[in-house]
C-alpha cells in the first residue's frame, strides 16, 4: 500500500487485521452478541470488519425476484414482510431506542425500495443481472448497518465507523467472474477519508460497484472475496474468516466422522481442496490475499478460544496428505478409436468441442498410447457431452477410426491433497492399496507434475466407502473394521471380552478402531449403527435384540460407508460356514475358528476359495487347528519357503489331550468329561471330541494347506464314542455314558501295565495318508509328556529331518482359541493398512 492509501483509511505501523464473518455467524441476535464479543476482544487496535447477509436471507432475496418473474404476488408480499419482521426483530433485542429507531427508518425505506423493484419486475415479468444484483445486495447491508449501531450502542469498541464497499470496490464482470480494477478500488480507498484513524470498520461484503457505476456483487462466496479485496487493500497482517466450523476439515465430516482438523495449508493446498468440494472458502476468494501474501485463518465464531486452520504460503505442517475430498454426481465420458494414434490435434477438437458446447471439464486421462481419452463432467451435461462429441468425431465414427463414444454415469471424483506428496515416495501405493483392500475400484485417474493431487473416479455409491479407507489410509483418522460376531457363546463371549478390554489401546497406539456393530446368538442378534458397549452386550441384546436374520446381519455390517467389514464366526455351525462364500462375495472378510467350512466336501471348500479370491477377501482360519498355537502359520510359512513337509503329526485335541492327562483310572471316565464340557475345554457336543471327528477335521485342514486333496471320509479315525451314544441327544449321552467307564479304566489300565500312557494322535503323511487313534506311548515320549491342554504338534521335513520342528501349547479353551481369532482379526487389520 502507498503512503496516501495509509493515510486515508488511517493505516499506520500496526497493521490492519480483516476480520469476516459468514451468515451462520449472523442467524440471530444470539449471534450477533457472540461476533460483538469477539471483536471487543479483539487484541488488534487496527480490526476491520467485513459482514455476509444475515443467514439466509441472500437466497430469500433472490427467491424474491424469481417470485416476482412469476408474478407470485403473495410469495412477495410475505418474504417483504418476513425480512422486515426478521430485521425488526433482531434490531429491537440489539439497539437502545434511538439507535433501533435510526435503524428501522432505513430498513422501512430500503423495504420500500425493494418493493417497487419487485412491482417493476413483475409487470415485464424478467429481471436483468443488474436488478438481481441490486436486489440480493440489500442483506450485507442490512447487517453490517445493524453491527456497527450494535458495537457503538454498546462501546464494544472505542471508535466504529460503516465502510460502504460499494463506494471502494470496482469490478468488472467477464468470463472468468467478477475481476477486482485493482488501481480504481486503490484510488477509491486513496480518497476515503476516516473520521478516526483507529475506528473499527465495519463493512458489508459481497457488494461492490461495476465499471458502469451500478451495483452488483462479487457472485457467490463473494463475502469472503470482500474480506480477501479489503486485506490487500488494507495491506493486512492477516485475515480471519469466521464461520460455524473450527477450521477446514481434513474430509467431509459426513461422509467420514472422524475427520480432523487441519492446523495448516498452504493456498495452493488451499485452492485444491476448496475446488473439490471443501467449502469453507472459495478459490477465488483467496486470490488477493495469495498475492499479497496475507495469511488466512479459518476460525470458529461459536467456539473463539480454537486455533482453527491457518492458510499461508509456507505452512509448517508435517502432514503429507493434508485432506481428502471429492465431488459427486460426476459422469465419465470415454473417447476410443485407433484412429486417435499419433494424430495431432485430436484433444483440440474434443476440448474445444466441450467448449463450444459450455461444458465444464473437471479431470482428463489419457494413456500414453493415445489409444482414448476419458475426462469427467458434471453429470448433468453429460447427454449434452455425448452429443458435442460425436458431432465433432462425426467422421470418424463413421469411418471406423474412432469405435465408441461412451458416457458413464454414476460417478464421483476422490482426491487427495498436500504439498508433502512431491517428491514422496509410496504414495500413490498407499492410495491404491487403501482403496483396493476397501473395495473400491478406481475408473479413472488423474495427477498433475506438481504432485501436489492425485484424483480418480469411481462410482458414486463407493464414494463414503472410499472416502474413508484412503482417510484411515492415510492415518488421518483410525482405522476402522465394521466387526458382525456370530456366536457369542464360551469362545465369543471370550472374545468380546478381550476386544473390550483392549479396545481403547488399539484406538490410542495404533489408530484402530474395532467397532463391534452386531452381535448374534442362535435366535437373536443385536445391531447398531455405532459401536456396541461391549460392556454391557448381554444386556443390550436381552433388551434390544430382534429375531436372527443372518442376511440382514451381514447387510449392515456391509454397510457402503464401512471399507472393511468382517465377519467372526465363533459357532460349530456348518451352515454358518456355508454362508461365507456369499460373504466374500459381498465384500467381507471371514475370521473364524469353525472347522466346518475349511475340512467342508473338497468340491464345496474349492467354491468358497474361488469366491474368496474373485472379491479379494480375506479368510483367517488359525484358531481352527490348536487355538492360538501358529500350527496352520508353520504349514504355510514351511510351504511357502519350498521346504517338503513328509508328515505331520501330534495331539491336536485339546480336549482330548487333558482328559487323557487326568485320567488314570480312580476318577470315571464320564466325570472327567463331564468337568471338561463345563469348563469349556470340549465342543458344544463332546461328540465332536471323542468321536476323532474333530481331529480328522483338522487333519483335513492341515493337508489342505499342504496342497493335498483330502477328504474327510479319507482320513481313518477310531471313534471313542459307543455306538449306542452316537446318535442320541446330548442330554442323553452324558447321562449314559458313565455306563462305559469301565471299559475305559481297562485300556488305562493295560497302557500302566506297559508303562506306557494314553494319548490321542493325529498322522499326517506327505502321500495323504492320514490316521487318528488311540495310542500308547512310552513315558519318555514327547507327546507323554503335556500338560493338561497342550497340544502337541511335530513336523518332519527336508530341513527338520534329524531335529523335528515341534509346536506345543495350550490348545484348547474359551480364553486360548478366543485369543488365536484376537490374533487373526490383528493380522487382517494389518493386512488392511492399520500399523500394528
Amino acid at each position: 500500500m502507498d503512503s496516501e492509501i495509509q493515510s486515508s483509511l488511517g493505516t499506520s505501523d500496526r497493521r490492519w487485521v480483516v476480520h469476516k464473518f459468514g451468515g451462520s455467524s449472523l442467524a440471530d441476535a444470539g449471534c450477533f452478541r457472540c461476533v460483538a464479543a469477539i471483536a471487543e476482544q479483539l487484541p488488534d487496535s487496527r480490526v476491520a470488519v467485513v459482514l455476509s447477509a444475515c443467514r439466509g436471507v441472500t437466497d430469500e432475496l433472490i427467491a424474491l425476484v424469481a417470485a416476482a418473474e412469476r408474478t407470485d404476488h403473495k410469495t412477495c408480499e410475505a418474504t417483504l414482510a418476513r425480512l422486515r419482521q426478521r430485521h425488526t426483530a433482531i434490531a429491537s433485542e440489539l439497539l437502545e431506542p434511538d439507535a433501533r429507531d435510526t435503524y428501522l427508518k432505513g430498513l422501512q425505506v430500503d423495504i420500500g425500495d425493494l418493493g417497487r423493484m419487485v412491482e417493476a419486475v413483475a409487470l415485464v415479468r424478467s429481471a436483468g443481472r443488474d436488478l438481481r444484483d441490486l436486489a440480493s445486495g440489500f442483506g450485507e447491508l442490512w447487517s453490517s448497518r445493524l453491527f456497527a449501531a450494535y458495537l457503538l450502542d454498546h462501546k464494544h469498541r472505542q471508535s466504529v465507523q460503516w465502510v460502504d464497499a460499494r463506494e471502494i470496490i470496482i469490478v468488472e464482470w467477464g468470463p472468468m467472474g467478477p475481476g477486482v480494477q485493482w488501481e480504481r478500488s486503490r484510488s477509491n480507498a486513496a480518497k476515503y477519508r476516516a473520521r478516526d484513524t483507529n475506528a473499527t470498520l465495519v463493512i458489508p461484503g459481497f457488494i461492490a460497484t461495476d465499471t458502469r457505476g451500478l451495483q452488483t456483487t462479487l457472485g457467490r462466496n463473494g463475502s469472503d472475496f470482500s474480506g480477501s479485496i479489503f486485506g490487500a487493500l488494507l495491506d493486512a497482517r492477516e485475515i480471519v474468516i469466521w464461520t460455524d466450523v473450527d477450521g477446514v476439515l481434513s474430509a467431509d465430516p459426513r461422509q467420514v466422522p472422524d475427520a480432523k482438523i487441519i492446523d495448516s495449508l498452504s493456498y495452493s493446498e488451499a485452492m485444491e481442496l476448496a475446488y473439490f468440494g471443501a467449502t469453507v472458502i472459495h478459490p477465488q476468494t483467496m486470490a488477493p490475499a495469495v498475492g499479497k501474501g496475507i495469511p488466512i485463518r479459518i476460525r470458529n465464531t461459536f467456539a473463539p478460544d480454537r486455533p482453527g486452520t491457518l492458510i499461508v504460503a509456507d505452512p509448517d505442517s508435517k502432514l503429507v496428505v493434508k485432506g481428502i475430498t471429492s465431488i459427486d454426481d460426476v459422469a465419465l465420458v470415454n473417447l476410443e478409436g485407433a484412429g486417435m494414434i499419433g494424430v495431432p490435434g485430436t484433444a483440440h477438437r474434443l476440448f474445444g468441442a466441450l467448449h463450444e458446447a459450455g461444458i465444464s471439464v473437471i479431470l482428463i486421462s489419457q494413456g500414453s498410447s493415445e489409444h482414448s481419452i476419458c475426462f469427467a463432467i458434471p453429470a448433468r451435461q453429460a447427454a449434452l457431452a455425448e452429443s458435442a462429441v460425436r458431432r465433432a468425431f462425426a467422421v470418424e465414427l463413421r469411418d471406423g477410426q474412432i469405435q465408441s463414444v461412451e458416457v458413464a454415469d454414476g460417478c464421483a471424483i476422490i482426491a487427495i491433497v498436500g504439498d508433502g506428496m512431491a517428491g514422496t515416495h509410496g504414495i500413490a501405493g498407499k492410495l491404491f492399496a487403501a482403496l483396493g483392500n476397501g473395495g473400491v475400484n478406481i475408473r479413472a485417474i488423474a495427477q498433475g507434475a506438481s504432485e501436489r493431487n492425485i484424483s480418480m473416479v469411481v462410482d458414486r455409491r463407493d464414494t463414503a466407502k472410499a472416502l474413508r479407507a484412503v482417510h484411515a489410509g492415510f492415518y488421518l483418522s483410525p482405522h476402522t473394521l465394521s466387526i458382525g460376531l456370530i456366536g457369542p457363546g464360551t469362545v465369543g463371549s471370550a472374545l468380546i471380552e478381550q476386544l473390550e478390554s483392549q479396545a481403547a489401546r488399539f484406538r490410542r497406539d495404533f489408530n484402530l478402531d474395532m467397532r463391534v456393530r452386531g452381535i448374534a446368538s442362535s435366535k437373536r442378534m443385536l445391531l447398531t449403527d455405532g459401536a456396541i458397549d461391549l460392556k454391557r452386550w448381554r444386556e443390550e441384546l436381552d433388551q434390544h435384540g430382534e429375531p436372527l436374520d443372518l442376511d440382514r446381519l451381514a447387510g449392515h455390517v456391509a454397510a457402503d460407508h464401512l471399507p472393511h467389514r468382517v465377519m467372526i464366526d465363533c459357532t460349530a455351525d456348518a451352515g454358518v460356514a456355508g454362508r461365507y462364500a456369499s460373504w466374500f462375495a459381498a465384500g467381507l472378510h471371514v475370521v473364524t475358528p469353525n472347522k466346518k467350512a475349511s475340512s467342508a466336501g473338497l468340491a464345496e471348500f474349492r467354491r468358497m476359495q474361488q469366491a474368496r479370491r474373485e472379491a479379494g477377501t480375506h479368510y483367517l482360519y488359525e484358531a481352527t487347528v490348536g487355538a492360538a498355537l501358529p500350527i496352520m502359520l508353520t504349514v504355510r510359512d514351511l510351504r511357502e519357503t519350498g521346504d517338503g513337509i513328509h508328515t505331520i503329526e501330534g495331539i491336536f485335541s485339546g480336549t482330548l489331550a487333558y482328559l487323557f492327562n487326568v485320567f488314570d483310572g480312580s476318577v470315571p471316565f464320564s466325570t472327567i468329561v463331564a468337568d471338561a464340557r463345563a469348563k469349556g475345554f470340549t465342543e458344544p457336543d463332546p461328540r465332536d471330541d471323542l468321536s476323532g471327528i474333530d481331529v480328522a477335521r483338522k487333519l483335513v485342514i492341515l493337508g489342505r494347506e499342504m496342497g493335498l486333496p483330502l477328504e474327510l471320509v479319507d482320513v481313518e479315525v477310531e471313534n471313542l464314542v459307543p455306538e449306542e451314544l452316537r446318535a442320541c441327544s446330548i442330554g442323553e449321552f452324558l447321562a449314559r455314558l458313565p455306563a462305559h467307564d469301565a471299559r475305559m479304566r481297562e485300556l488305562c489300565e493295560a497302557a500302566r501295565c506297559e508303562s506306557k500312557v494314553l494319548r490321542y494322535v493325529g498322522r499326517l503323511t506327505a502321500t495323504g495318508k492320514a490316521t487318528v487313534s488311540l495310542e500308547r506311548l512310552e513315558a519318555r515320549h514327547a507327546f507323554a509328556n503335556i500338560a493338561l491342554t497342550d497340544n502337541v504338534v511335530r513336523f518332519v521335513t527336508d530341513r527338520y529331518c534329524d531335529n523335528p520342528l515341534i509346536v506345543q501349547g495350550p490348545g484348547a479353551g474359551p480364553a486360548v482359541t478366543a485369543g488365536g481369532v484376537f490374533g487373526d482379526l490383528l493380522r487382517l487389520a494389518s493386512y488392511l493398512g492399520a500399523r500394528i
